[in-house]
């Protein structure tokens, strides 16, 4: 008696493991569960979405805050101080596909920026340009083999300096 209770009791907690899993893999994007069929694999995939999403989440509250660093300078000061103090703002940090650079460049044309990005062997996947308080903000996602050899200050320091 006591081993068939035991073995109706096991055979829920399979069951409801199960229907948990399937839960779990339902939740996952299908680039993240691909070809992936055991119960570790879900798992380990689940494991490496999270960590995607934590990316991010830092990834999108670093960019908000140097998006409310500008505006709340623009606020505090007039708009030629605003002007003057990021005449030239280069921020260039490495994120999924490689290397996000964020920029504000006054005397510089975008073409420029991204004929050096080429030189730095960077291959542009794409760039989005905003107006902020008369300013034009671009952020720019560049491909990269191997973040090792990019030396994101050299790159940082080059944008800055431009003319």
């Amino acid at each position: 008696m006591e081993k068939i209770l035991h073995r109706e009791v096991e055979k829920q907690r399979r069951q409801e493991m199960a229907s948990l899993y399937a839960s779990l893999r339902s939740l996952l994007p299908l680039e993240f569960i691909q070809g992936k069929r055991s119960t570790s694999d879900q798992l380990n995939e689940a494991v490496n979405y999270i960590e995607y999403l934590q990316r991010n989440i830092k990834d999108m509250t670093s960019k908000r805050d140097d998006l409310m660093l500008l505006s709340g300078r623009s606020s505090e000061r007039s708009n030629e101080d605003f002007r003057n103090e990021v005449s030239n703002h280069v921020v260039v940090r490495p994120c999924l596909v490689g290397v996000e650079i964020f920029f504000i460049v006054q005397r510089t044309s975008l073409s420029s920026v991204l004929q050096v990005l080429r030189e730095h062997g960077l291959c542009v996947l794409g760039c989005i340009s905003s107006n902020v308080n008369d300013r034009l903000i671009h952020t720019v996602q560049a491909e990269v083999s191997d973040l090792a050899l990019i030396d994101l200050a050299d790159l940082k320091d080059t944008i800055t300096l431009m003319k």
